[in-house]
């Protein structure tokens, strides 16, 4: 599934050339919003993140 997306988001970088130049231009906006970026990182961080089983007395 992975390769299926990259391989639709290389087609249409390909066959749109202005694709990339607008890609660039959203992923520079959601750069520069710091609360996305936190929410972004803590979502790939999640699931790495070991649980406490039970809560310490």
């Amino acid at each position: 599934m992975k390769w299926i997306l990259l391989g639709a988001v290389l087609a249409v970088l390909l066959l749109v050339p202005q694709a990339l130049a607008a890609g660039v231009t959203v992923a520079a906006a959601a750069v520069s919003q710091p609360v996305l970026v936190a929410f972004a990182l803590g979502a790939l961080a999640r699931p790495h993140m070991r649980t406490p089983k039970r809560w310490a007395r």
